[in-house]
């Protein structure tokens, strides 16, 4: 039956439906834009979260033998000297054995140059000199990106001054006053939907805090395994290699993949293609360990998505924010899953229970 209008009801249900989808999508795009305004101290927030997530299984059991603020500032010291640890390790491989992988590297990468021109690739000078250059351009664009996301993070003297602060107090009474805070927070919203922001929040905190504490033991455990099969297969430099796959395991799927990449390059130029094909070789298993094994064991359910949905994160992530939207995309992608589990009745753990209307409530 027609509209009175002479407007056919298909065309103005997808018209109702459209306008809806465009007011939703501008307050998207408003709501972006304001953070964007702000991303320095919602950058601050969100790290202080992180440094609660590793700093709070510590202060727990502490906190039951000492005043609690004694045991923040012990845990807070022993999360900062395990850090300055860690990047003291990396960095003292990284400058005693840095010359060396990078004549590794490019005595690796002429060999590789020697195989493309005399292989069954039968390359030009000109040919390679193109794809090398691509390929430079590709790895001095990644070394600016970074350095830009870097300074544009760090902003003016003054901004980084305020972050700081904020990084510094969030830190501070997210573990001191968590559940004061998280209620506070959830107090503002309407009643009726209080039960589903906080239950909500507890499947954000749980994804992001187990992601972010799991994945310092992966880094860990795949720098571990790499510097072990390099060490067996006589591989130099393999301390250095390992710190570059430590470093790289924080961008879960393909950063140690793509930072074992340079193990075979120094395997092809310091032991031949054999050991580089063994390396490869390793660098599958220990990615097969690492997505199979470890990071279920590991992290449980705190981000239970799968490789592609991960590779997209990540992608998107450096797409809209650089390294730093990187290294985040992946927690974020999970809270964001595990929320739209709980909202869509899907997770077994905790069922979603609609909310009754006054009028349908017992009396």
């Amino acid at each position: 039956m027609d509209a009175p209008d002479g407007v056919p009801p298909t065309l103005r249900t997808l018209a109702g439906i459209t306008w809806r989808v465009l007011v939703v999508i501008a307050g998207f795009v408003l709501l972006l834009l304001v953070f964007n305004a702000i991303l320095p101290v919602i950058f601050a927030l969100f790290f202080a979260m992180l440094v609660t997530a590793w700093t709070f299984p510590i202060m727990k059991p502490l906190s039951r033998i000492m005043p609690k603020v004694v045991a923040m500032i012990v845990s807070l010291v022993a999360i900062a000297a395990a850090i300055i640890l860690i990047l003291t390790s990396v960095i003292r491989s990284t400058i005693d054995e840095g010359p060396k992988l990078v004549a590794s590297i490019k005595s690796g990468f002429s060999e590789i140059e020697d195989w493309a021109k005399n292989g069954p690739l039968h390359m030009s000078n000109d040919q390679f000199s193109h794809l090398l250059g691509q390929a430079q351009s590709f790895g001095e664009g990644v070394l600016k990106g970074i350095a830009g996301d870097a300074f544009g993070a760090l902003g003016s003297i003054g901004t980084l001054i305020i972050a700081g602060s904020v990084f510094i107090f969030g830190v501070i009474f997210f573990l001191m006053a968590p559940s004061q805070i998280w209620g506070w927070l959830v107090s503002w919203m309407p009643a009726r939907v209080r039960e589903y922001v906080d239950v909500s929040g507890h499947i954000a905190w749980d994804s992001i805090s187990g992601y972010t504490r799991g994945i310092v033991i992966v880094a860990f455990c795949d720098a571990l395994l790499v510097f072990i099969g390099l060490s067996l297969m006589q591989v130099p430099l393999a301390p250095a290699l390992a710190a570059v796959v430590f470093i790289g395991a924080f961008i879960p799927v393909i950063g140690a993949p793509v930072a074992t990449f340079f193990s075979a390059i120094v395997a092809l130029a310091e032991r031949g293609p054999l050991i580089a094909l063994l390396v490869i070789l390793l660098t599958i298993v220990v990615g097969s360990f690492d997505g199979d094994v470890l990071q279920p064991l590991v992290m449980g359910k705190a981000v239970n998505l799968h490789p592609l949905a991960i590779v997209f994160a990540i992608a998107a992530g450096s797409i809209a924010l650089g390294i730093i939207g990187a290294l985040i995309a992946v927690p974020i992608a999970g809270a964001v899953y595990g929320v739209a589990k709980y909202l869509t009745n899907r997770d077994p753990e905790r069922p979603f229970r609609p909310a009754l209307d006054d009028a349908a409530k017992p009396a």
